[in-house]
């Protein structure tokens, strides 16, 4: 079976959702939703209106993110978090029965990702169905096999529930609602006198009985609801048919979430490109003369695609979307069709062409990704909206005059994921490409960035920035196609030292503004009418007499859509001009290194633990931080001497249907090492040393194997944690033993391998970004950026580490610099410290060519063990460097010694005084 790995976002958000689950079952949802927010610094409330006592979260990813495979991994993770079980009952809510079939077909099929998750977490024991296969699970699967049902939430809908199939009664459920307890059939749906003049098998005698019907089954197994494209579903009736169900919890995945949604973690469509997932930017070009014209340039560029394609190790064969007029229009699928495969026009082989329409299915059962399908042109009008994925479509032709930018970005979204979610050597397929026949081409491309924000989940960077129009000789980066001269690396050379440039704005007008362009302003503003409206040229930046003079044409909701117009143009001069946009490389940093066994290594983690010799039977294993007193139905859990209380589940939902009738310790061990399996272990090791935990705690602590088995998700956990200590305890060990040894790498010949750099396309900064009046103008990445750097603070004042970067950005001897973003080893700047990597708040390169790396603290967190620490580290790299780099400890002036302010600092540490 193929394995598929979890992007770095996808982890992290699988992470964020079991600790608040887990958070939630010991402390609430409230508290757990409190300490979430904490983390990532947001202070929004918990939202309860809609799903009351059942804690409900959301987790926003864009377009291309892999919803539904973290959603496969997800339920089991919150299942044992919350529900406290290996075999959950899943409700999975799509919007439309088209992506219901994606859903069924991805969860199912062996070699998807998706089924790949649940295959991961519950090996073969779990049954995907629909709705109307329900009947065919058998009661002894419910609590022994995890069971995921795929539904349209229109199936649930409904306030009169006697109209609705899945409320009918069902004497082929029948058996799943035998012996139950009043408690378990108080909430359940009875059979009405209504339901006897629908169901006229049903009788008198049937009134105020249990019905067996579907939805009482999910709401008997009170299940994890799963609500994919949430924003879709965010009515009364909605919410009030969720509530029905009596959901254990819920789950609520989209790109694009609305007011009340508890969005407990966030991923950015920078986050999807730095993982490979996308293609950015869309490189987009106008046809205003005609639609030949852009079926023309589309097959030139879908041809130039597949040429550089050749040269890649993995099957890339791009494919375009062309999306033609309906019926009525003058460029139909029919004319379309014809002029590809006519002589007189474009002579394409009708093998190579699939029609994708109402009418037409020739993508049914084809398999487009197989290196034997012909296909490399899809017609369609707009029937590619949902249900369909190729990664292969790198080119979209939009035939229809798009007056809006609706059906192109619904389109556009087919054409985003990269394949396989590795990034291509060619950087031309590193992007995606949309020929659009318009009048009004800035129109468009400004309704194409809104709605990118708006249905597809990026923020507004993001989106102004996702959206370039090249020159033609520059649409093919690194695969030739005109004058660009290409570097080594893959960057315009013309581009690099070059001072930047500002680009022209292009600010869309909803009218020809009635006052003349002001005398001061001729030589840069330019008006021009246009059918929607009118457009403004700004040749360089959008200065404040030129905002002052757009703004002040217009009032109301035309005077915010021209502001909302002009910050976007600023995104976009301010993306174009920045460093890393140009392709100007960030100096080299090195790395702290440490000669093991011969051969210089940077010191990571992994090779701390290998010097601090992490070894299981180094001592025994006693597992001293778990305890285990069960009062009732709680259990008290003291581990590492914190006392939690934690909650049994209902018995149905204990999992012990899963354990074999003569369940011995070797199933507990196997189960907590499929739970608990760590990468360098080998797996006879950690069988040995789970089945010697296993027994002490029977023999020595008196705990039967039966109440390790009912608790084993707490005993997992408690396992996991005792890895991590003794792990940490090694690390901090060999930390010490290399700390004398530990010097800045050497620059070798021809290589920079123990060297880190900024990649110009891979920041990791999260949003929100910076959006203070000060304008940096350094920043590699650009003013609006900046991960994580705020203006002012709550009371007004301004923010001491924006200070600090300012002070960075003002410094003359500063080429550049980056607001280093930490917990993030791939794309940011580490060094290492003995418990975990310590990122240095800002990164400089110096015109010199030296590197600055600047760390600051507020008044608070001096003189602590921790900063004392990361200072020593600071100034051995920079001692053991060789006069290559730079580190400061930078400080508020009231607790700096002699008083410096922070301009000072910066200048005192980069002349050496």
């Amino acid at each position: 079976m193929a394995t598929f790995k979890l992007k770095r976002y996808q982890q992290d958000t699988l992470d964020a959702l079991e600790t608040f689950f887990r958070r939630a079952r010991v402390a609430g949802h409230v508290t757990a939703w409190d300490e979430a927010m904490a983390r990532v610094g947001q202070k929004f409330a918990y939202d309860a209106t809609t799903m009351g006592d059942v804690p409900a979260v959301c987790v926003r990813i864009p377009t291309g993110g892999g919803k539904t495979t973290m959603a496969a991994h997800a339920v089991a993770r919150v299942g044992r978090a919350y529900a406290d079980t290996d075999a959950p009952v899943v409700l999975w809510l799509v919007p439309s029965d088209a992506i219901r079939t994606q859903t069924l077909a991805a969860l199912r099929v062996p070699g998807n990702a998706c089924h790949a998750g649940l295959a991961e977490h519950f090996g073969d024991r779990v049954r995907v169905c629909a709705l109307d296969e329900l009947a065919t699970v058998g009661p002894h699967e419910v609590g022994s096999a995890a069971v995921i049902v795929v539904a349209t939430i229109q199936s649930f809908a409904v306030r009169d529930t006697s109209i609705r199939n899945v409320y009918s009664f069902d004497e082929s459920l029948a058996p799943h609602f035998q012996n139950l307890t009043l408690e378990q059939a108080a909430p359940l749906e009875k059979v009405s006198t209504a339901d006897l003049a629908k169901q006229t098998y049903l009788t008198d005698r049937d009134v105020g009985r249990v019905k067996s019907s579907l939805a009482n089954w999910v709401a008997l197994n009170k299940p994890i609801l799963v609500v994919d494209e949430a924003h879709n579903n965010r009515t009364h009736l909605a919410f009030d048919t969720l509530r029905r169900l009596s959901p254990t919890c819920l789950i609520e995945m989209t790109a694009t979430p609305v007011k009340g949604s508890n969005v407990v973690f966030h991923v950015g469509a920078q986050e999807l490109q730095n993982e490979d997932m996308i293609k950015l930017p869309i490189v987009l070009m106008e046809h205003p003369t005609g639609w030949k014209d852009a079926v023309r340039d589309a097959i030139l560029t879908r041809d130039k695609l597949e040429k550089l394609a050749a040269g890649e190790k993995d099957y890339v064969r791009p494919v375009i979307l062309f999306q033609a007029q309906p019926k009525g229009g003058e460029v139909t699928v029919d004319v379309l069709v014809k002029h590809l495969t006519d002589a007189d026009g474009e002579k394409i082989d009708r093998k190579q062409i699939a029609v994708a329409t109402g009418d037409q299915k020739e993508l049914d059962g084809v398999a487009i990704g197989s290196p034997l399908c012909p296909v490399r042109y899809v017609v369609t009008v707009e029937a590619l909206k949902e249900g369909w994925d190729c990664p292969f479509a790198y080119v979209l032709c939009s035939l229809q005059n798009a007056h809006s930018a609706k059906d192109v970005e619904q389109l556009l979204g087919r054409v985003l994921r990269m394949p396989y979610a590795q990034a291509r050597q060619q950087l031309a397929l590193n992007r995606a490409y949309a020929h659009i026949v318009s009048e009004s081409f800035v129109r468009v491309a400004d309704e194409l960035a809104d709605r990118l924000v708006k249905n597809m989940g990026f923020n507004a960077f993001e989106a102004a920035t996702a959206i370039i129009t090249p020159p033609p000789d520059q649409l093919f980066p690194g695969g030739g196609g005109g004058g660009a001269v290409i570097d080594d690396r893959g960057y315009f050379k013309s581009l690099q030292d070059q001072k930047p440039k500002v680009p022209e704005a292009i600010v869309t007008l909803p009218a020809m503004p009635a006052q003349p362009v002001p005398a001061e302003l001729a030589g840069t503003v330019e008006l021009r009418p246009t059918t929607n409206g009118a457009t403004a040229i700004v040749r360089g930046a959008v200065d404040e007499a030129t905002e002052a003079f757009l703004l002040g044409s217009f009032s109301g909701k035309d005077q915010r859509a021209v502001s909302e117009a002009i910050e976007r143009e600023r995104m976009r001069q301010d993306a174009a001009k920045a460093p890393a946009a140009r392709g100007v490389p960030f100096a080299q940093l090195p790395q702290l290194c440490f000669t093991f066994e011969g051969e210089l290594q940077p010191l990571d983690r992994r090779l701390c633990s290998e010097l601090g010799q992490f070894d299981l039977f180094a001592e025994l294993p006693t597992l001293n931080g778990f305890h285990l007193r069960e009062t009732g139905r709680t259990y008290e859990i003291d581990v590492d001497g914190g006392q939690i209380v934690y909650k049994a589940a209902e018995p149905e939902q204990l999992g012990l249907n899963a354990v074999p009738t003569h369940a011995d310790e070797n199933d507990l061990v196997r189960w907590l090492d499929r739970e608990c399996r760590q990468i360098d272990i080998p797996q006879p090791v950690m069988l040995k040393w789970l089945l010697a935990i296993v027994q002490h705690l029977q023999r020595d602590r008196s705990l039967t194997l039966t109440s390790l088995v009912r608790t084993k998700n707490a005993l997992a956990e408690a396992v996991r944690r005792e890895l991590d200590l003794r792990r940490q305890r090694a690390v901090v060990q060999g930390f010490q033993q290399a700390l004398p040894g530990l010097a800045a790498a050497p620059v070798l010949a021809n290589s920079f391998r123990y060297h880190f750099t900024f990649h110009p396309d891979r920041y990791p900064g999260r949003p929100p970004f910076y959006s203070g009046a000060f304008r940096f103008q350094k920043h590699y990445y650009g003013n609006n950026r900046i991960h994580d750097l705020r203006h002012r603070t709550d009371s007004g004042n301004l923010a001491e580490e924006f200070v600090c970067a300012r002070a960075i950005d003002e410094d003359r001897r500063v080429k550049h610099w980056v607001r280093n973003v930490e917990r993030d080893e791939r794309f940011s700047f580490w060094l290492p410290t003995s418990t975990d990597y310590f990122y240095p708040d800002f990164v400089a390169e110096l015109n010199d060519g030296r590197v600055l790396a600047v760390e600051y603290k507020g008044k608070q967190l001096l003189g602590n063990a921790d900063t004392d620490e990361k200072v020593q580290i600071g100034k051995q790299w920079q001692a053991s460097s060789g006069g290559r780099c730079v580190f400061l400890l930078a400080v508020a002036p009231t607790s700096d010694p002699a008083g410096r302010s922070l301009e000072q600092q910066v200048e005192d540490a980069i002349l050496g005084r």
